[in-house]
């Protein structure tokens, strides 16, 4: 019998779609730079990290309204209910779109809404997690975990992303601690761009719950060690490692070296609108590209349910106990 999923590590921005983009900004009267669909398509090509944050930043004009958010976020549990997700941890970066003009509450009423109607609509049990850009400063993240915690933001931990690479995570040690002590989940991008040291940074100085990404792990045979004995979650996303240049094709994945390490690892999507597919698509490839069985997928869908922040109820029928 398949194991259900969890999704770990998603970015809801990062499943708005071009059909809906295009829609979005007929709707809202924002004039795109793109001829048509197949312009916008044409787009979708990376060298890196930034070439798809370029991308990925520009498109999120068409986002303004509250509706605007629900509909994204609706359309993104229903095609993961289609492959097999039955819990979702979902990232949305609040910054990208209050330094827009906005509204937080805008942002929030959107995403809440589909969140609060996802089990029932669609048979996934979901929370959010407020991602900070590391690539902006630290006194901003600290304001806007004030303006969240002050609201009564319904989320369920903050994350650290975007561009990694001289963004250490000991740049945020402070808004971490403060999530922390408010009774927030913490998680953080770690080792994809960036050196296995930022995994220990995120580890040591943020105390997160999970690393994001964390492949480069196995450059530091010390810390895959640590990881394997202390059991820490790497929600590891193999389209978009391909996409953004950390590896060079599918069949060059770590995955099953990493399941073979011990490593507490699962598969996710990231921006699947941006990366050539949802989760499915991704154990799809690793299917074709490197022979994953059905046994590590078991496994590896068992460690995202395990490695989720569900309620231990939800997690035992999950796991079909």
């Amino acid at each position: 019998m398949t194991t259900p999923l969890a999704e770990l590590h998603m970015h809801i921005e990062g499943a708005l779609e071009p059909e809906l983009i295009l829609e979005l900004a007929e709707r809202n009267g924002i004039e795109l730079p793109y001829a048509d669909l197949d312009d916008l398509r044409s787009r979708y090509e990376f060298t890196d990290l930034q070439s798809f944050l370029d991308l990925y930043f520009a498109n999120m004009a068409v986002l303004r309204t509250a509706q605007d958010f629900a509909d994204m976020t609706r359309a993104y549990f229903a095609r993961a209910a289609r492959a097999g997700v039955a819990h979702a941890e979902i990232f949305f970066n609040p910054q990208a779109h209050t330094t827009r003009g906005v509204p937080l509450a805008e942002v929030l009423d959107g995403l809440a809404d589909a969140v609060s109607a996802s089990e029932a609509e669609f048979g996934v049990t979901s929370g959010l997690i407020a991602g900070i850009l590391r690539d902006k400063p630290a006194a901003e993240a600290d304001a806007l975990l004030t303006d969240l915690l002050a609201v009564g933001a319904p989320i369920i931990g903050i994350g650290l992303d975007s561009a990694e690479v001289g963004n250490p995570p000991s740049k945020f040690v402070d808004v971490f601690a403060r999530a922390r002590a408010a009774g927030l989940h913490t998680v953080a991008h770690a080792g994809e761009e960036g050196p296995p040291e930022y995994i220990t940074e995120a580890l040591d100085l943020l105390g997160v719950e999970r690393i994001d990404h964390g492949i480069r792990c196995l450059e530091d045979p010390e810390l895959v060690q640590r990881l394997v004995r202390d059991r820490v979650p790497l929600t590891a996303c193999p389209l978009s490692n391909v996409r953004l240049r950390v590896i060079d094709t599918l069949a060059d994945h770590p995955i099953r070296a990493m399941l073979a390490a011990g490593l507490n690892v699962s598969v996710n999507s990231d921006d699947p609108a941006y990366f050539g597919g949802y989760v499915d698509d991704n154990f799809a490839g690793l299917v074709a590209a490197v022979g994953l069985t059905d046994e590590e997928r078991n496994i590896l869908a068992r460690n995202s349910i395990q490695a989720s922040f569900a309620g231990e109820d939800r997690k035992a029928r999950l796991l079909g106990g």
